[in-house]
């Protein structure tokens, strides 16, 4: 990429607050024996393409009133991806794992006239609506509850929250990092770690804002709140308990909503956390008590169904809920409405 600058302030100061964390977080210079993934971080709707595909066989969308190019998906897969290998500078980074959804669908002006059923492959276009990325860096990982979680940077893109028949302006991307769940590569999003709506003109003010993130997340720190979910357990009727709340939830009047936490999963999602509670392999707990790191687990499971432009919303918002109901089994009063 050209003409990027890195700022001072952002210079990487990577673990200088690892030691007091040091017995929570191992951070590795060797790669260690990977486990063979076998799901995708997301499902829905979406497929697996590579960067080749998006750099070689699909437009870039424009700003239709001044026809000012946006910023391509893959300008901001290699972006992150700069960014990434800049911070973690000597550790293995691989290579992006994309996402696509909602295909937009096109021709050249030459075959305007033609009837769809005679188009050739050269006459159509395409670009993808949404789109989204995750880059793992294996040799940063924890091992929480026996499940091995990897350090994991991402981004998704999604153009229905922009407006492209305007003149250009500011674009809109959402930013990650956190931990992927090797054992069902669930996504683990900390609020350090997420930036919600990333607004940026070009790709060089898209990379400092990376590193900013970056430099401001601590990956020692996430895995140890997530090791804190395991030390707390929930009978049978208590899991219950929360399920029926959050089936409530979805039907409150938007005032009562309103004094209660925040719970964007939806009535599917939570059936898929109970059938999940009764099925699962990994997580399930049919018959016996559940512990709060399992049940994290089920939502950030049942969210691999969102589309890709609420996925990072509700990963953030499923672990504000673990730990908020976690934080109520032990007394606090902000997610007492759930287990209440």
């Amino acid at each position: 990429m050209e003409n990027l600058m890195i700022l001072p302030s952002v210079e990487p100061k990577r673990f200088s607050w690892l030691n007091e964390y040091a017995t929570d977080a191992e951070v590795i210079t060797e790669l260690p024996q990977r486990e063979k993934k076998t799901l995708p971080f997301i499902e829905a709707n979406t497929k697996a393409v590579e960067l080749p595909h998006l750099k070689n066989e699909c437009i870039v969308p424009v700003f239709s009133k001044d026809n000012e190019l946006t910023i391509s998906h893959p300008a901001f897969i290699e972006t992150v991806a700069e960014a990434v290998s800049t911070f973690y500078n000597g550790e293995t980074i691989e290579s992006p794992e994309i996402r696509v959804s909602h295909i937009i669908k096109g021709r050249i002006p030459e075959a305007i006239h033609k009837p769809a059923n005679q188009l050739l492959e050269s006459d159509k276009t395409i670009y993808y609506e949404r789109m989204m990325f995750c880059i793992e860096v294996p040799t940063i990982y924890e091992t929480v509850e026996g499940n091995k979680l990897t350090l994991t940077v991402g981004g998704v893109r999604a153009y229905n929250h922009m407006n492209l028949y305007s003149k250009k302006s500011v674009e809109r991307f959402k930013i990650f990092v956190g931990f992927k769940n090797l054992v069902c590569c669930n996504l683990c999003v900390s609020s350090d770690g997420f930036v919600e709506q990333l607004e940026v003109s070009n790709t060089s003010d898209l990379y400092l804002r990376v590193l900013e993130m970056l430099n401001r997340y601590n990956p020692a720190k996430h895995p140890h709140l997530m090791q804190t979910l395991g030390n707390t357990s929930m009978s049978e009727h208590q899991f219950c308990q929360i399920l029926g709340k959050m089936r409530l939830y979805q039907a409150l009047p938007q005032k009562i909503q309103r004094n209660i936490p925040r719970l964007l999963i939806t009535d599917t999602q939570i059936n898929s956390v109970a059938k999940a509670y009764i099925s699962d392999e990994n997580f399930g707990s049919y018959g016996s008590d559940i512990d709060m790191w399992k049940f994290y687990n089920l939502l950030t499971g049942a969210n691999k169904s969102s589309y890709i432009d609420s996925f990072l919303d509700r990963s953030f918002n499923a672990t504000e809920v673990a730990q908020g109901i976690n934080a109520a089994l032990h007394g606090d009063d902000r997610y007492s409405w759930f287990i209440g």
